[in-house]
């Protein structure tokens, strides 16, 4: 296990995390496009209205202890209380033993009531109940290994669960439509939805092995750590628990209402259908256009955001709880500098290549063009969900834990209120619901920002950290829709063109972004492979030589080093 002294900043761990979060995102579409292809768009609307709500269950028993769980251990860790740190541990597993296990059986036996108006979902949910007890034990063990400062361990069992789950969805998908091969066409999407569940579970069983395995593997160190323990107070279990309710609680909260925006879309989405006399499965289909397409392209970049929310707040609660705000600001810059430098070439790429992107990674005809439109206008909520996501973390981590929940509850107000009459007064239909993740994400950002500048007296530098990505990304836009457009005329692929205008467009804005002080020496330094990038930019000419006086500092600190190795010798 890593020791939080090593030589590993945030912005490291936060990129181990992110590329992790990237993979499993790009895994998750490759596999989404065969298996559509087999349960086809109606047990795709099926499957995405089981996952909204089984998602929405596990907000509530276990998605954010995680989070909650790395807080509270890092607080601990940061004075050095190892033995009060095992045991918060030890009564998170018996919360989520008790909240895992009755959150799985009510949603087993409450399915049909869940399900709403859409009962042919009501299979694939059950599929799914016996997941939301396991995914608290693991949600636990990543826990604890964040608070240690190492999200390695999360990371590859992140990638692992998404493998397996790749794997056994197709191949449930395609055993359970060949056991109701004699159904008519819904029967089978029904069980081809329920074979796309069965993947998510065996992702979550192989996830849970893995960590529990490293949590085996590193169990002499902890061991150790305890009995070496002087601390003064030792907590009892009442104290810890208490602790952890009042922690967790407003967590979940908050996720909650952050994240259930989906299901309540959703269910406005299917009742004002119903009410507009739109045939069910016609909604169905929609809806999963949406959800399950043009949403989880989206979703890619937007998960550089949740990994960074995850690395940032061990050490924001851990230097905040010392005292040492000018650090915890310094932390919150950096996380929302690496955020926007990829979220917003992200929003602009896919606000000026819908259409190809989503032919590379869906090339069903029947839904690209409306597939299509919706990810275009929901590109801007890339940066606007990335940036609220990375500002709730930064109040959770400080303590107000709260206030993220109230600001989720107001956007939530206001984005049902505009969703609501857009759908009955407007013929925008799914463009709806793209409008309403807009306007929340929009409420959210603002709300945080005024709070993380009233409780840390922090002061975002709008020119640095968003205005010089946009000028570079909108380069990088204009440089990629020319590329794109030019050369399919004379290379007829879209794929190999698409790839091609991707590259071009990386450099473009990497070079445009180090041209205008976008990021500076000792920021790029920081990245991972940091100095190799250092290196490879002053090779092009595009960060000035090191300063003369910055490189007599460094020599005159060798010949410090090498003077006290030869006398220790």
């Amino acid at each position: 296990m890593e020791d939080p002294k090593k030589k590993s900043t945030f912005v490291f761990q936060a990129g181990i995390l992110a590329a992790a979060g990237m993979l499993v995102k790009v895994i998750g579409l490759i596999y989404r496009s065969p298996l559509l292809s087999i349960i086809g768009i109606e047990g795709n609307g099926y499957y995405n209205a089981a996952i909204n709500i089984y998602t929405i269950i596990l907000l509530i028993s276990s998605y954010s202890i995680p989070s909650a769980i790395s807080k509270v251990i890092a607080q601990r860790l940061a004075f050095k209380e190892y033995r009060n740190a095992q045991r918060v541990f030890v009564c998170a597993l018996l919360y989520v033993l008790v909240v895992g296990g009755v959150a799985s059986i009510l949603t087993f036996v409450g399915a049909p009531f869940l399900v709403g108006k859409n009962p042919n979902a009501v299979m694939a949910l059950r599929v799914l109940s016996p997941t939301i007890f396991f995914s608290g034990f693991l949600g636990v063990l990543r826990g604890f290994f964040q608070a240690h400062g190492s999200m390695v361990h999360t990371s590859i069992s992140q990638v692992l669960e998404q493998i397996l789950n790749a794997a056994v969805s197709i191949l449930a998908a395609k055993l359970l439509i060949g056991l109701a091969v004699d159904g008519d066409a819904t029967t089978r999407a029904i069980y081809g939805s329920a074979g796309s569940a069965l993947g998510t579970g065996a992702g979550v069983l192989i996830g849970l092995f893995f960590m529990f395995g490293m949590y085996r593997l590193n169990g002499g160190v902890i061991k150790r750590r305890v009995e070496r323990d002087k601390t003064w107070h030792e907590e009892s279990y009442k104290e810890i628990f208490k602790v952890i309710f009042t922690i967790v609680t407003p967590f979940i909260l908050s996720t909650f209402i952050y994240n259930c925006t989906t299901v309540v879309n959703m269910n406005i989405y299917y009742y004002i259908m119903h009410y507009k006399k739109v045939d069910a499965i016609v909604a169905s289909n929609h809806y999963g256009i949406f959800s399950g397409l043009a949403v989880a392209v989206v979703n890619i970049p937007i998960a550089i955001s949740s990994a960074m929310s995850s690395a940032i707040i061990p050490g924001v609660a851990a230097s905040y709880v010392k005292g040492t705000v000018a650090q915890t600001r310094k932390q919150v810059t950096r996380a929302i500098q690496m955020t926007m430098l990829i979220a917003i070439p992200a929003s602009v790429g896919i606000a000026v290549l819908p259409k190809p992107i989503m032919q590379f990674i869906f090339p069903q005809k029947e839904s690209l063009d409306i597939a299509s439109g919706l990810l275009a206008a929901l590109s801007v909520t890339v940066v606007l969900y990335s940036l609220s996501t990375l500002t709730n973390a930064v109040l959770q981590g400080i303590g107000k834990v709260n206030t993220p929940v109230i600001h989720a509850a107001v956007a939530l107000a206001i984005q049902v209120a505009g969703l609501t009459a857009l759908l009955l007064y407007t013929d925008l239909d799914l463009y709806a619901l793209a409008a309403a993740n807009a306007i929340y994400s929009l409420v959210m950002c603002v709300l945080n920002h005024l709070s993380v500048r009233k409780h840390l007296e922090y002061r975002m530098d709008v020119v640095k950290l968003f205005l010089k990505p946009l000028f570079a990304a909108a380069v990088m836009g204009a440089v990629v829709y020319g590329v794109y457009h030019g050369c399919i005329l004379l290379i007829p692929v879209s794929r190999v063109v698409l790839l091609l205008a991707i590259g071009i467009g990386i450099c473009v804005y990497g070079a445009v972004l180090l041209l205008t002080g976008g990021v500076s020496r000792e920021e790029l330094q920081a990245f991972p492979r940091g100095y190799t990038l250092v290196h490879i930019a002053e090779k092009l000419h595009l960060l000035s030589d090191e300063p003369k006086s910055k490189k007599k500092k460094r020599r005159r600190k060798k010949k410090k080093r090498r003077k006290k190795e030869r006398a220790s010798i």
